[in-house]
């Protein structure tokens, strides 16, 4: 039973608001013109990042993600809550994690409002709060035949850092950054409000992120190899390996996957230069249900969580 299976069947039962399981946050009303965006996510030590990762990273990334999931919607940041699980006891530790948190929380004007703590294995978890303002959020549900499929910056960098440390390499300092302090979209997304008709983060691959927009949105697209954006160090470890896996499925890449109507492109132009963003156009939707990546000759396997 994989992650999505498992929600579905024992919790998703949850129908008294405007959207639940099955999108990057869950929707509340809160008043006539107001909607509340909320995610929650957990970090584990040896499983999403390495035992050795300092404290800083530690709670850069944990907060990075969950607004990583707000932006996907489109929401502003309001507030979070943390749950900390330690092992022991460590103020410096403590100290580096707190400054760390609370530096990305101002860039974001994000408050921490209350959590908890425990003793045991390390792990953080963190839900945080956003606001919609706007009629629409982006969702996963409304991608239509003949969208165009963007992308934001590039893919496949945190993912080549992690298989670099998982071998025992070290990794660039441009790998590195990629894979603990990840860049929300938050200013992106809320762009796309009233452009994209779709939108995603990419956390567990372009594959099998993209194949969540397919399936709410009841369609199929088309994709090709040759149009994903990659950075230098990626596209040579795919000149020398010829290894698409780590671009497609090795996740942690927290970019932005949408769909645009032929109708705004000009629009996406026009934010990717007022933003300063490199904003790709990677495939297109179809009728035909499924996703479909010309130049793939392998099977590709997307990160699960169980």
């Amino acid at each position: 039973m994989n992650e999505f299976d498992l929600i579905s069947r024992y919790f998703n039962w949850g129908k008294s608001v405007e959207l639940g399981v099955g999108d990057d946050c869950a929707l509340v009303f809160f008043n006539k013109n107001t909607k509340l965006a909320t995610t929650v996510d957990t970090l584990i030590k040896g499983v999403h990042f390495p035992e050795d990762t300092s404290a800083q990273d530690i709670a850069y990334k944990s907060l990075a993600v969950s607004l990583s999931d707000l932006a996907a919607m489109g929401a502003t940041p309001l507030y979070f809550t943390l749950a900390l699980t330690l092992p022991s006891v460590d103020k410096r530790w403590l100290k580096n994690f707190s400054e760390s948190l609370k530096i990305l929380a101002k860039q974001y004007n994000i408050s921490l409002i209350g959590g908890d703590t425990s003793k045991g294995s390390l792990s953080i978890t963190i839900n945080a709060t956003g606001i919609i303002e706007k009629p629409r959020a982006l969702l996963r549900s409304g991608a239509q035949v003949g969208d165009s499929v963007f992308v934001s910056n590039t893919l496949g960098d945190a993912a080549l850092a992690w298989q670099q440390i998982q071998n025992h390499k070290t990794p660039s300092t441009a790998l590195l950054k990629q894979f603990n302090r990840p860049d929300p979209q938050i200013k992106l997304a809320q762009l796309l409000l009233g452009v994209a008709n779709s939108c995603i983060d990419i956390s567990d691959g372009l594959q099998q992120d993209l194949s969540h927009i397919l399936s709410r949105s009841k369609i199929g697209a088309n994709i090709n190899l040759m149009t994903l954006p990659l950075s230098t160090e990626v596209a040579q470890y795919i000149t020398d390996t010829q290894d698409w896996c780590v671009v497609l499925s090795g996740g942690d890449d927290y970019e932005l996957c949408f769909t645009v109507p032929d109708t705004r492109i000009n629009s996406v132009k026009t934010i990717e230069k007022n933003l300063c963003i490199k904003l790709t156009k990677v495939g297109v939707i179809t009728k035909e249900k499924g996703l479909r990546i010309k130049g793939l000759n392998k099977t590709c396997k997307s990160y699960k969580h169980f």
